[in-house]
């Protein structure tokens, strides 16, 4: 079919979302856990880069070289922007020095305070789909904390006293804000360091963290006990902040301890109920051990999980598919990632994947799961709908804003993404219909593919991948 013609055909598909939208609301409670903090954003250019290390007398050299995916010095701040920066890509990395915190708050600044934290990020997006109640968890929530969320009375979590209360209104006075630094950056913006000048192929977004709550996965055990009350409904349960653990802790603990006893909570929550999706977003671990033990402890045992490319890889790497990860990390494709996804699907024998990839969202699921083919493509494109809403608005605070991008059609690379993956589909396992319906189903599993929408000129990115695999999932009625 020609391409005109297809971006009419999932114009057509897409009618659906205002619908699933209106059904968000008959969701009866979300779990959201564990990380939640403040984000210091800040859109950052190549010249301002270079004015930086000009006036800081930084090392050039170092900062063009590979290391450790760590913020220890000035030259470690730097040189974690320049890797995104020339890679067009999104990592997260870790301040373990207190100065370097204080540095980039006076040297880097930022231009607004937002929402930050998968937990956080998620609670908002479900509460303002309707959702109700959300149940977000809180390792910290001072009143800047507390702002950040919105006001609606749906969005709930426990004041100092263990009562249900609306997160917006609750101020913890004893608690320190938790802030992180989204550094993001435009495409086709350069920057010339020792002589050498690199482009920025993708508009992305550099993380620079400091949090010692979140750093450890400090769960508050007052919502702990209060979410496994039998008088707390849920649907769903989702997961994460796993990704800012170490395999030591400076307290003598482990990484390991801590998803240990983050298991053991959740289990109490879950009680193995049919009725509860419990889903895993796996966010940028850089510890490989860790990384590794979040798949074997954590993943293993739950409904879902989402990830991006590059996290995709990150997991290939700890299973054993070193060359795998190498060719999808250097041609990053539909058809090479849906291999990936192939290998961590029979690693992990989840029930459910997720992968959003830029100008496409893939669903790997089991026959049978308990939501259907048509219902996941349903709930990913009302994802892709409201994904754009964000980017082209810049936030999705308000009920109105939600179906913004409602009309518009999707992306030529989302539509050429799909077709490569519709034909490796067909040699690998026979003929398909992706390209015009995004469903594939055998007796063994079903493929859900969607193209997605493009905002050119983005307002945001921040949290992007987590909106869309929470409003994918739950969205999907």
């Amino acid at each position: 079919m020609e391409l005109d013609k297809l971006k009419v055909k999932w114009l057509d598909n897409y009618k659906t979302a205002p619908e699933q939208l209106k059904k968000m609301a008959g969701v009866k409670g979300v779990i959201s856990a564990f990380n939640v903090n403040i984000d210091a954003v800040i859109k950052i250019t190549g010249a301002k880069i270079e004015k930086i290390i000009k006036e800081q007398s930084l090392d050039q050299q170092q900062i063009l070289e590979d290391g450790k995916k760590r913020i220890s010095t000035k030259e470690d701040a730097i040189r974690g922007i320049v890797h995104c920066f020339k890679g067009g890509i999104a990592e997260e990395w870790l301040i373990h020095d207190k100065e370097m915190f204080f540095w980039l708050n006076e040297f880097i600044g930022y231009d607004k305070m937002q929402m930050g934290g998968q937990g956080g990020i998620v609670a908002n997006a479900m509460a303002v789909c309707g959702v109700d109640p959300v149940y977000v968890h809180c390792a910290s929530l001072p009143k800047d904390q507390a702002k950040l969320f919105l006001n609606l009375p749906n969005l709930v979590t426990l004041d100092e006293e263990g009562k249900i209360v609306q997160a917006s209104k609750i101020e913890r006075k004893a608690d320190l804000p938790l802030i992180h630094w989204i550094i993001e950056f435009n495409a086709g913006d350069t920057v010339t360091i020792d002589g050498k000048t690199l482009t920025c192929p993708k508009a992305n977004r550099f993380i620079a963290t400091y949090d010692p709550l979140n750093f450890k996965l400090h769960i508050d055990e007052s919502f702990a006990q209060k979410m496994a009350s039998d008088d707390i409904n849920h649907e769903y349960i989702i997961l994460s902040g796993y990704q800012m653990l170490t395999k030591h802790n400076e307290d003598g603990s482990t990484g390991m301890d801590r998803i240990d006893a983050s298991k053991t909570i959740v289990d109490n929550w879950y009680k193995g109920s049919k009725k509860t999706v419990l889903h895993l977003e796996i966010a940028s671990t850089q510890d490989k051990t860790i990384r590794k033990y979040l798949l074997d402890n954590i993943a293993k045992n739950i409904d879902s999980v989402g990830f991006n490319e590059r996290e995709l890889i990150d997991i290939l790497e700890v299973i054993d598919q070193h060359e795998l990860a190498a060719i999808c990390d250097t041609k990053t494709n539909s058809t090479n990632l849906f291999r990936g996804m192939l290998k961590i699907f029979e690693y992990l024998n989840c029930s459910r994947m997720q992968l959003h990839m830029f100008g496409l969202y893939v669903t790997l699921q089991k026959k049978g799961f308990k939501v259907s083919a048509l219902q996941n493509r349903n709930g990913m494109q009302l994802a892709a709908v409201i994904a754009a809403a964000k980017a082209g608005t810049g936030a999705i605070d308000k009920s109105e804003t939600l179906l913004w991008a409602s009309d518009r059609e999707v992306s030529e690379v989302g539509l050429n993404e799909l077709g490569e993956l519709a034909d490796f589909v067909t040699s690998e396992f026979g003929k398909n219909n992706l390209i015009e319906e995004g469903i594939f189903e055998n007796d063994e599993f079903e493929i859900i593919a969607v193209p997605t929408i493009i905002i050119d000129k983005p307002l945001t990115l921040v949290g992007m991948g987590d909106t869309i695999s929470s409003i994918s999932l739950v969205g999907a009625r």
